[in-house]
């Protein structure tokens, strides 16, 4: 069936738009506008919730050891890397879930599947005596918060004209990305009051001090953590509801979805599929007694790629087996690369930082480092004028998430790539910087002294990183139609987010071999790189796309 009139969308139920063309200006402002923006006002929330169930494992990890569950830093670091890397894997699939299985069946199924990690999460953390792997299966499953990105992102690209991609991508990502703020704002603050009585069990009592957003929590207060897994519960399910009753699925981008229960049946093998190789890869790589500690990180990143692209391809069937293979046309064209390093910069940079702030802040500046009696410094100590992690790690990733809108609409005016070049050159400075502050404080019997240099620097980080969040998603939206924009938007999101992995293992590592400046300088490299990259492709005067 097809519109006899541009403004006005033609629908086979109250749900299931056929003819939607939001080029058009007539129709734009008749009709498309209203529809466009009541998908993106309730795709934002639905956002946030899925980057807080992913990233609360960067706060539960720090309660977890002002509480004294029997995890040595190293094994609470990994946890963070867990939820990282199955969150990224996860990305792979929902990158393709959009065209599948619709806009509004993907959001709500993937909303309403958070409730598994986060009452799971909940469960677990009322017994401090369950074994590690109980721990990291829950943060495996957080993953499935990680994965929602790419898959709203891929449907909020199809609602909006290319005039207004920036700014729309930017207030969905920008404030989605909210999520992580308002988990490391939202979660102390819930685990500070029994919010569900005896139902969520009894508290704990800190044996460290802690923290929330308005100081310090001294040791001996009774700490309720299971509700860092509970208290999502009471915004996930009205949004389940609000994704069901108010969003649209696209039939011009989801032709063949079928039935809800065929389109969720479609999304659940996916999610299935891709958890096969992230669980084998994560057991090839965790040490002994988790896994068998065989492969370091960057064999097993590729490793999980590859492995998860190609489960995917073997085993998708029928008609799903025709759209992925046409998603799939999106890896022969050399700007899908390009631009899936650049949005490793950005995006890449702040779920990373994100993810491995909190614990870095209680492991650099919650210690006194003082060398013993052979001269050998030491990282034991108790450091008495330690800032608490929950009072300032939010800051950061608040920063980042509230100016990607403006990196967005910025971009809309002057273009994304030269955006993205000043942005870069700011990454380069700023994480130099934080690398020798980080070699102070670790050197220092008074680390304190430097924090307020170490957090005013990652603020920076996180503020150019969120500019090009906005920039880089602005240039993916120019340079592909309308077909691939998504399917690329995902892809990109879905590498980028393996920087939730790698930088909390790269920081972790370092820091226990005494040098976490290394780790900072190593990202300094990879951001000059794609400072040239991102000139040759998009600034230089044969550019293959001028400044898009």
């Amino acid at each position: 069936m097809q519109s006899t009139h541009p403004s006005a969308p033609v629908r086979t139920s109250s749900v299931d738009v056929i003819d939607w063309q939001p080029e058009d200006d007539a129709f734009w402002e008749s009709t498309g506008k209203k529809i466009a923006y009541r998908n993106l006002w309730i795709s934002v929330p639905a956002l946030l919730c899925g980057f807080a169930v992913w990233g609360m494992w960067g706060i539960i990890t720090v309660q977890m050891l002002n509480l004294g569950f029997p995890f040595t830093q190293a094994e609470l670091f990994t946890l963070t890397a867990i939820a990282g890397i199955a969150g990224a894997t996860m990305r792979i699939p929902a990158s393709f879930l959009i065209r599948l299985a619709g806009g509004r069946n993907t959001i709500f199924l993937t909303t309403a599947m958070l409730l598994s990690p986060a009452i799971g999460t909940g469960i677990a953390l009322q017994h401090k005596d369950w074994p590690l792997w109980a721990f990291q299966l829950m943060a495996l499953w957080s993953g499935v918060g990680g994965g929602n990105f790419a898959s709203s992102m891929s449907n909020i690209s199809t609602f909006f004209p290319k005039r207004l991609q920036g700014t729309a991508l930017g207030l969905n990502a920008g404030l989605g990305n909210f999520g992580v703020t308002t988990m490391q704002i939202v979660i102390p603050l819930a685990m500070t009051v029994g919010l569900f009585g005896t139902f969520a069990g009894e508290p704990m009592t800190l044996l460290k001090d802690s923290g929330w957003i308005f100081g310090k929590i001294v040791a001996g207060t009774p700490t309720w953590i299971q509700n860092a897994g509970f208290a999502w519960v009471l915004s996930l399910v009205p949004l389940s509801a609000l994704c069901w009753f108010g969003m649209n699925n696209l039939k011009t981008v989801s032709p063949d979805t079928g039935t809800p229960i065929a389109a969720f049946a479609k999304i659940i093998y996916l999610y299935s599929l891709a958890f096969v190789p992230a669980i084998a890869i994560l057991y090839l790589y965790l040490p002994a007694p988790t896994g068998l500690g065989l492969i370091n990180m960057w064999v097993a990143v590729p490793l999980d790629v590859i492995s998860a692209l190609l489960v995917m391809r073997l085993a998708a069937f029928g008609t799903m087996k025709e759209n992925v293979a046409r998603q799939f046309a999106i890896f022969r064209d050399k700007h899908t690369w390009s631009m899936t390093l650049l949005y490793i910069v950005t995006f890449g940079s702040f779920i990373g930082f994100s993810m491995a702030l909190p614990l870095s802040i209680t492991v650099i500046f919650g210690i006194s480092h003082v060398p013993d009696a052979n001269g050998v410094l030491q990282h034991t100590l108790k450091n008495p004028n330690a800032p608490s992690a929950f009072t300032y790690a939010w800051i950061g990733p608040f920063v980042g998430a509230a100016i990607r809108p403006v990196g967005g609409w910025i971009s809309d005016k002057l273009g994304g790539s030269i955006v993205t070049q000043v942005i870069s050159a700011v990454m380069v400075v700023s994480s130099i910087a934080v690398g020798y502050v980080m070699m102070q404080a670790y050197a220092s019997a008074t680390p304190e002294q430097y924090f307020p240099a170490f957090l005013g620097l990652f603020i920076v980080l996180f503020a150019a990183s969120g500019i090009g969040n906005g920039s880089t998603f602005r240039t993916i939206g120019v340079i592909f139609d309308r077909q691939q924009a998504g399917p690329v938007l995902g892809w990109t999101s879905a590498i980028a987010a393996y920087g939730a992995f790698i930088a909390p293992v790269v920081i972790g590592q370092q820091i226990k071999a005494g040098t976490p400046e290394i780790a900072m300088y190593g990202f300094a490299a990879f951001y000059a790189l794609c400072l040239v990259l991102n000139w040759w492709f998009y600034l230089r005067a044969n550019a293959y796309v001028k400044n898009p």
